[in-house]
């Protein structure tokens, strides 16, 4: 295998945040810095999976896989731009019976509980999704999972699996994060401009819901994906006003 994991996709070398640099590399200090935000905001302990909860997860799902080989991680929206794990080659993916949709509530990080927000999730439904497959070390794969199963699996808003995955170099069976439907957040795919309506107005601690939108839109298109439902509701999102902000 080649040391360089741009290999396959040079022109992201610098395209991607750097683990180290990455505000969303959750380790135990940044989710107690979360923590304490959360309590800022009013938010009680159950803002959040516990920290028990969260690792008896991740470890049930890790036994899974042969502790010897490389864990492969699909993504989809932010882990795309912004993976916050070290890894050691990236490949573009494609994950078949699956599509993006905006289709979980937020009220933290890009919502708020006055103007809640909308994430992306990997939903059942026709045709594929295309996005990234990160493949991270075996050796490394205990310690750099923690940190993105911290990120993802917060507030259980997913259902974790091993699914197999195409890529131009070969299938792969990859860990994906895909939607939990029974989640109290989970909405559903909204009316598209009741989508577009909601992202244009929302915005919570790590940005607002617009540019989060733009980030997965920018680098789909870097990536050369084409994406109709990303992009018919990018085309709602910039017909309506930026909203003025209160004071």
């Amino acid at each position: 295998m080649s040391d360089d994991a741009f290999l396959h996709l040079p022109h992201l070398r610098d395209c991607l945040t750097p683990a180290e640099q990455s505000e969303l590399r959750v380790t135990p200090e940044v989710l107690a810095f979360w923590d304490r935000r959360a309590q800022l905001l009013g938010r009680g302990a159950d803002w959040r999976l516990s920290d028990e909860e969260l690792e008896s997860s991740r470890h049930a799902m890790l036994t899974r896989r042969d502790p010897d080989a490389d864990l492969w991680i699909y993504s989809y929206g932010s882990l795309m731009w912004n993976p916050g794990f070290h890894f050691e080659e990236v490949r573009l993916a494609e994950l078949p019976g699956y599509q993006r949709r905006f289709s979980f509530r937020t009220t933290i990080g890009r919502g708020s509980a006055e103007r809640p927000g909308l994430m992306l999730a990997l939903e059942r439904g026709t045709g594929s999704c295309r996005g990234l497959v990160f493949r991270i070390a075996a050796s490394r794969a205990e310690t750099e999972s923690a940190f993105v199963w911290r990120r993802e699996m917060i507030r259980g808003s997913y259902r974790p699996s091993f699914l197999s995955i195409g890529t131009p170099q070969g299938e792969v069976t990859a860990l994906a994060f895909a939607s939990n439907p029974s989640h109290a957040d989970h909405v559903g795919e909204l009316p598209l401009a009741e989508t577009a309506a909601m992202i244009v107005c929302a915005s919570g601690t790590l940005g607002t819901n617009r540019q989060y939108l733009e980030l997965v839109t920018a680098q789909l298109e870097r990536l050369g994906i084409e994406d109709d439902y990303l992009r018919d509701l990018a085309q709602q999102v910039e017909g309506i006003p930026v909203p003025a902000i209160d004071t």
